[in-house]
């Protein structure tokens, strides 16, 4: 009796629940355009193939370029003008001072007539005038540019956001040829995270109960591997059951079936 008991106990402790996956990327990403334009290229021949920071898909933008360089050119003159109407603006203050000096000293004079006073304030306050005419063209420049500096940075991301590109990715497929119009949301391309490697399987109650107690085997063989995402929730299509996943090594082939076991040992 007591080596039934002992027998039963080790096919306990040896029982395992089995399970397939295929061997997965990491991660898929689709890529999609957020900008309209004509397509210039693709690199196909990279299909397959890990990218760098080159461009995969080229899309147009000469005239965002031409826009960008003209927008510069403007700020650069706009510049300029600040900087003339600001020193315009320092000999205003100096001369307004000296006017308002000149009042004060006439105003009260009796030897001074009224038309001679009146000129001197008029004087005064055509120089007033001028130097806060001075100060709202500066304020008015400042405007332009910050609304010009704001423009050149939209098209500065409009021409890097025409430069596709996904360094360290595989690009697993192209959805686009040269010559065709994208708008927002185009579905361009998709790239794959071979870094690592995933495997999706659904588990029963009792396995999902107890996932980070088993210890699994991939092909026979056993791992130091361990259940990595676990989903509370009933899957909607494999119904009981939740969805695991076991993140692993970047495998020299993915794609392939592979025979998972988890064991409580």
């Amino acid at each position: 009796m007591k080596i039934l008991i002992i027998l039963f106990f080790m096919f306990s402790i040896a029982f395992s629940k089995t399970y397939y996956s295929k061997v997965e990327p990491y991660e898929i990403r689709d890529i999609s355009s957020n900008i309209s334009g004509l397509i210039l290229y693709t690199q196909e021949e990279m299909i397959g193939k890990k990218l760098t920071d080159k461009a995969y898909i080229k899309i147009d933008s000469e005239l965002d370029e031409k826009e960008l360089k003209f927008i510069e050119d403007k700020l650069s003159y706009l510049g300029e003008m600040v900087i003339t109407n600001e020193k315009v603006l320092v000999n205003l203050e100096k001369s307004l001072v000296k006017k308002q000096e000149n009042y004060d000293k006439i105003k009260s004079l009796k030897i001074k007539s009224v038309v001679e006073k009146d000129n001197s304030f008029y004087d005064l306050v055509a120089s007033e005038n001028q130097l806060l005419n001075t100060q709202k063209d500066i304020q008015n420049l400042k405007v332009q540019i910050t609304d010009l500096k704001l423009r050149a940075a939209q098209l500065r991301r409009s021409v890097s956001d025409k430069y596709v590109t996904a360094n360290g990715f595989v690009l697993y497929n192209i959805l686009v040829k040269p010559g065709q119009v994208v708008g927002m949301s185009t579905p361009l391309a998709q790239v794959a995270d071979t870094s690592k490697a995933k495997l999706t399987i659904y588990l029963d109650e009792e396995d999902a109960l107890h996932a980070d107690k088993q210890t699994v085997y991939i092909d026979g063989e056993k791992t130091a591997y361990k259940i990595s995402r676990l989903l509370n929730i009933a899957d909607s299509k494999n119904i009981s059951k939740y969805m695991a996943q076991i993140i692993i090594e970047s495998p020299k082939l993915f794609s392939k079936l592979v025979k998972i076991e988890l064991k409580s040992e």
